[in-house]
């Protein structure tokens, strides 16, 4: 059926099969973050933990999905680009859940360790990916040598984030205004095998609706003639982006303060892992030697707003301006002038 086939898509058939792609993941969004916060306290792992495993790598399904894809098919600007676009929006979005917590600061309420060290984490990662297109552009079975560092390094970082949780070498000061990771007190306990069935229900419809947010929003800007950078840095990777916002949001308005943190933050570190497996669906050699200046410099960006996000949950400022830290507006301020930059074409 010409339906079925993107090619033959209109503009409004687009637009109106992304605005169906976003609703499900609003819904699912929110569903998948009242579970992941349940399974964190059923199974021990915590809320920071759970954020950056379960709530990370579901919300963050499409996204991988389209950068792999588009790799394969030899777009690596779009694929590199939707990663790390990915990556600015979310902490954007960070920001953006900090207004809608009213008491104080998300910064200064959820800071806590294993936070901290993801967010560590996430800029040591994205730090390695800027360092590869200086490296030599060589490759072994098509696969650059920083790829399996990049899989080895996260993997390591998961012990970290746990380490950091269960015998911590520093915390911060608890105040009123803190919310601590601790288990639900409601008497109701749901099934944990029924919440892992609703878990993985809830992320293939995210993964599925991120699937068809990809060919729409390609065919939206198709039509529209932007570039692959400012495709995949302002439109596909706010599109898979979505569900972080959704279930940020979500978190917070459950009081799950530390699990809204670290699934952004812990999101973010995952999400490094897509150029590396880009890197390996991408057959003409290097992925990273492939990155263009404008997404060179939205990567740099992306690191200066990790470090400004990492001053705030370390200044732990309880109450902002207009309901929002100083340094949540600091990274409002960054994205919007990063992306007017993109727009006008005076980045890169």
């Amino acid at each position: 059926m010409p339906i079925l086939s993107p090619d033959n898509w209109t503009l409004w058939q687009a637009i109106v099969i992304f605005i169906a792609g976003a609703l499900t993941i609003t819904v699912a969004g929110t569903r998948i973050t009242r579970a992941v916060d349940q399974l964190a306290d059923q199974t021990g792992i915590g809320e920071a933990a759970a954020g950056a495993i379960l709530l990370g790598a579901a919300t963050s399904l499409g996204g991988s999905v389209l950068s792999v894809t588009a790799a394969w098919g030899g777009n690596a600007e779009l694929a590199v680009s939707n990663a790390l676009g990915g990556i600015a929006v979310q902490t954007f979005f960070l920001a953006v859940a900090d207004m809608s917590y009213r008491k104080a600061n998300l910064e200064h309420a959820a800071a806590s360790a294993p936070n901290m060290m993801q967010n560590a984490v996430l800029i040591s990662l994205l730090s390695l990916i800027l360092l590869s297109p200086f490296l030599p552009d060589v490759t072994i079975f098509g696969v650059h040598p920083i790829t399996p560092v990049l899989f080895g390094f996260y993997g390591y970082s998961i012990r970290l984030v746990h380490q950091a949780r269960s015998v911590p070498m520093w915390s911060p000061v608890s105040t009123r205004e803190t919310r601590e990771d601790k288990p639900d007190e409601s008497s109701f306990q749901p099934n944990l095998r029924g919440l892992w069935g609703e878990f993985i229900i809830l992320m293939l419809i995210l993964g599925f609706a991120g699937w068809i947010l990809e060919p729409s929003a390609t065919v939206i800007v198709q039509q529209t003639q932007l570039t692959n950078t400012l495709v995949g840095i302002l439109m596909t990777s706010v599109c898979t982006s979505i569900p972080e916002l959704v279930t940020s949001i979500a978190a917070v308005r459950r009081g799950a303060l530390t699990l809204a943190v670290g699934g952004i933050i812990g999101g973010n570190a995952f999400d490094t892992l897509f150029t590396a497996a880009s890197d390996i669906a991408y057959q003409e050699g290097s992925i990273y030697h492939a990155i263009s200046d404008e997404t060179k410099f939205w990567t740099v960006l992306t690191l200066l707003m990790s470090g400004v996000l990492m001053m705030g949950l370390l200044r732990r400022e309880r109450q902002g301006i207009g309901g929002i830290g100083l340094e949540s507006f600091t990274i409002m301020v960054l994205y919007l002038l990063g992306g007017g930059l993109l727009i006008t074409g005076l980045a890169g």
